[in-house]
């Protein structure tokens, strides 16, 4: 055997030795930000939120306040758009998906008008969280989870509250045709305040003329004793409405602003079930960070409920300084 061949040998039979002394190779730990596939690349994930709020919607501002601090926490790209339009609101999400953002947090006031917008972003590869409204159709459109309050169980609790107060006939106010979460909303007060209840629709975007409906109807049935408004805004007119006329009848209303405060500490507004919808901007731009870079889902197939919570002189003090700071 030459001397070159036994210096191979050698080296194989070393090369054999090392290789039996060796254990399995470790297991490979994902790369920082491996996740689900998405239609976003590596980097800063980009989040686009798009509401069905209004111009100037002091409600909507505090959802976008909470998704932008949600953003800034988590390195996150967030987008604010709205538009009280649902055919608008549908455009605004095909642009969303046509620009491959890496998530989708969408309101559903009107569900079936959204339905191919949002089930094309699910076919894109981009993932969905619905807020506030259309629960009901969430899952069922692919999304991965809905952040918001069940309206049946908050207007129950709302219609139980003027119950205990001994209110005998209620008047339950929509803002929004359409809305298939406000529908729900008076539904369950019915349900609640199990007593006469009839509802009135007004136009949340002609303000003057809702106020002047409002009154129009506590006039008219002076044994009307309760209004249940579902929007903060509307809230005040009826107020106005109710005072115009010297009704008796006493307001109770969903949502929170600086005005309705003001309203439960001087008494002109009884109660008010806060959504807490600082969390519905906040928790879907959380969601979607561990979606991304974890694979969590959160909610197990059931909805996330941030309400209902029903503020009254007794925490309205505590709640109060929140929402000036816009973040209740």
């Amino acid at each position: 055997m030459s001397h070159r061949l036994k210096k191979v040998l050698v080296v194989a039979a070393g090369l054999l030795l090392l290789s039996a002394c060796t254990g399995p190779k470790a297991e490979e730990k994902p790369a920082a930000g491996a996740g689900p596939a998405t239609t976003q690349p590596s980097g800063p994930l980009r989040v686009a939120v798009i509401s069905h709020g209004t111009a100037g919607d002091a409600f909507w501002n505090v959802v976008k306040n909470g998704a932008e601090e949600a953003g800034r926490q988590l390195d996150v790209q967030v987008e604010y758009n709205s538009d009280g339009d649902p055919g608008n609101q549908a455009k605004l999400i095909d642009n969303a998906v046509a620009q491959r953002v890496g998530g989708l947090v969408v309101s559903m006031a009107n569900p079936e008008a959204l339905k191919t917008s949002i089930e094309n972003a699910v076919r894109a590869g981009i993932p969905v969280i619905t807020i506030n409204s259309g629960e009901d159709k969430s899952a069922a459109y692919g999304a991965l989870t809905h952040v918001g309050q069940n309206e049946t169980i908050a207007g129950e609790e709302a219609g139980k509250k003027f119950r205990e107060l001994g209110k005998k006939k209620l008047l339950c106010v929509v803002h929004e045709a359409g809305n298939v979460g406000q529908a729900q909303r008076c539904d369950g007060a019915k349900t609640g305040f199990a007593g006469d209840v009839h509802t009135l629709q007004v136009d949340i975007s002609n303000p003057t003329d809702a106020e002047s409906r409002i009154k129009g109807a506590v006039q008219t049935d002076s044994s009307l004793d309760a209004v249940l408004t579902l929007n903060s805004q509307v809230a005040a007119r009826a107020v106005s409405a109710i005072k115009a006329v010297g009704s008796k009848a006493q307001v109770g209303t969903f949502d929170l602003n600086t005005d309705v405060v003001g309203a439960i500490k001087a008494g002109d507004v009884v109660f008010a079930v806060d959504q807490q919808q600082y969390e519905q901007g906040y928790l879907p731009v959380q969601f979607l960070k561990l979606y991304r870079d974890n694979a969590n889902v959160v909610g197990g197939g059931k909805p996330v409920l941030t309400g209902p919570d029903l503020v009254d002189k007794s925490t309205v003090d505590t709640v109060g300084r929140y929402v000036q700071r816009g973040t209740r």
